[in-house]
């Protein structure tokens, strides 16, 4: 082939993803792993990866008026759009672990959802936020009991038809306005309540993802302030609700996923939760969404180490595989180390939910006895959201550049992920945000700072490079605790020491040579600034055959 890799293809993603299976035996999900090789095999297919590519090549378009005039506000998809999402909802990679609840279920799911992401990112989306809103929902038992198995389906209909007539449906959010962003609390739209449960929601929202899903939680404002409602598509007796899509957002990536404005007049939604309280009924939404876009991110760096590595051992210059040059292999582990500690870190987080949440009568509720998890994955899940997001973007554009020429065309994978990482840095909350709940997290919640300070003493003496950074990590928390106002301007070195703190001591409990180079690449004095500036003393040989 003219010293060309050959096609990626027919791979199972799965099984040949070290740092995953070693993650789900980790962390109580081992009875997932045939399914999830199932999943591995269809993401790995030919025809996945085409589908992926159309997808991204076609991207959604509007129609807001019929041809007579009137309004219609669809947005039609390719094809292959409909086939990657119907594929990734048939395994469950939305609710999965909401509707079939065991030990390491929300472990299986999170492996699932990042194994689909890996190879078509646009559609984690409405998977992501169906997945989010079983919390939320299940705040509202008699929304609960009607929505809640129309959200375990594990069928896929794009029509906008009645909830009742399909297999499965899916739920996003619109609560992002214009003057607002993410102050959620300036927001305008207002709410007009029916004294039944319901009300008839009037006003905008500059983002709405994934504007065809079946329901979206909106937030509104009501005279006891903002409230969280659940606005369908399409009510119970087969209408439309009024729901008008102005415009499609242009957007550097997430391509075949659509972002919307939109628009409601008089437009029903059933409340979710106390009035005037919708920002704590749509916080464990935005709880779930942060760790999913660490899932995703993870998913994004593992499609960028497993083709840099392909491409690696299938090229020659030189006289020798690339694989086995010491530049380009150094790189490439360091790309992986990236990307296990990034993994680690998500896993963990799934396996909290799986302490945190247990089945209610109607929808899901808070374990008894899980407040330790609980704490820990609120600020755990913050750092992670801040650090594994924002490395994304970098991770992919090194591993973009070990293709040389053929990463920057659009005929590789990797260019579309490099336009993709970034989102997840900004979707529910960009870097500011997030580090500033951090601190949050710090000051007003005490036991977030203990249950995270339990989770990093674990290994305390595994290592002196460690022990040293984790002695300034709590001294830094110690600090920001004790003075938050002060702490903001240096808010985001504290969620990046947490971070890589945090990723140290969980990559302790796997693989010794993973562990001990990223300490020494990571937490040593001196470690050189970008990728491919591991030390010596680093097994780059051991590094990647996990890869």
């Amino acid at each position: 082939m003219h010293n060309q890799p050959p096609p990626r293809v027919d791979i199972d993603e799965f099984s040949t993803n070290t740092a995953l299976v070693d993650g789900i035996r980790r962390f109580g999900a081992s009875w997932s792993a045939g399914e999830l090789a199932a999943i591995g095999r269809i993401v790995g297919s030919g025809r996945f990866a085409q589908n992926a590519r159309l997808a991204n090549e076609h991207p959604p378009v509007l129609h807001a008026l019929d041809r007579y005039g009137e309004r219609l506000d669809e947005v039609e998809y390719h094809p292959a759009y409909h086939h990657v999402i119907s594929d990734a909802v048939a395994y469950g990679a939305h609710t999965s672990a909401w509707a079939d609840p065991r030990p390491g279920a929300h472990v299986a799911r999170a492996a699932a959802f990042m194994l689909f992401a890996q190879v078509e990112p646009g559609h984690a989306c409405p998977v992501s936020m169906t997945h989010a809103a079983v919390p939320a929902l299940s705040r509202q038992p008699d929304v609960a009991r009607v929505w809640l198995p129309r959200l375990y389906g594990d069928g896929y209909e794009p029509r906008l038809v009645r909830p009742s007539q399909k297999p499965g449906a899916l739920v996003g959010m619109a609560m992002t306005e214009r003057q607002g962003g993410s102050d959620v609390r300036a927001n305008t739209t207002s709410a007009r309540d029916l004294g039944d449960g319901t009300a008839l929601i009037t006003g905008a929202k500059w983002f709405c993802s994934a504007p065809m899903s079946d329901a979206f939680l909106v937030l509104a404002q009501e005279a006891d302030g903002l409230s969280c409602f659940l606005v369908p598509r399409v009510t119970d007796d087969g209408v439309r609700n009024p729901f008008r899509l102005v415009r499609l957002k242009s957007k550097l990536g997430n391509r075949a996923n659509a972002s919307a404005e939109v628009e409601f007049e008089d437009t029903l939604g059933w409340r979710i939760g106390e009035p005037g309280r919708g920002v704590r009924a749509i916080i464990e939404m935005v709880h779930e969404t942060r760790l999913d876009c660490i899932l995703g991110t993870a998913a994004g760096m593992r499609q960028g180490v497993a083709e840099a590595v392909w491409h690696a051992r299938h090229r020659k210059a030189f006289g020798r595989l690339l694989v086995d040059q010491p530049a380009m292999a150094t790189v490439l582990a360091d790309l992986a180390l990236e990307y296990e500690a990034a993994v680690a870190l998500g896993l963990r987080l799934a396996a909290a939910d799986d302490a945190v949440w247990s089945p209610g009568a109607d929808g899901v509720q808070r374990a008894p006895g899980a407040s330790r998890e609980g704490a820990f994955a609120r600020i755990a899940t913050a750092i992670g959201k801040y650090w594994v997001c924002k490395r994304g973007p970098a991770h992919a554009a090194e591993a973009l550049e070990c293709l040389g020429g053929n990463g920057y065309t659009e005929d590789f994978p990797l260019a579309m992920r490099y336009r993709e990482q970034p989102v997840m840095a900004i979707w529910e909350g960009s870097g500011n945000v997030v580090a500033l709940d951090v601190l949050r997290a710090l000051a007003r919640e005490p036991e977030s700072a203990e249950a995270l300070g339990e989770e990093l003493e674990r290994h305390r003496g595994a290592d002196p490079a460690l022990d040293a950074h984790l002695e300034r990590a709590l001294a830094l928390m110690a600090d920001a605790a004790r003075e938050p106002e002060e702490a903001q301007a240096w808010a985001r070195r504290l969620a990046e020491t947490l971070a890589l703190a945090l990723q140290a001591t969980l990559l302790l409990d796997g693989e010794p040579s993973v562990a001990e180079a990223f300490i020494a690449s990571r937490l040593s004095a001196g470690r050189g600034l970008g990728y491919g500036c591991l030390p010596d003393s680093v097994r780059v040989g051991a590094i990647l055959e996990r890869a």
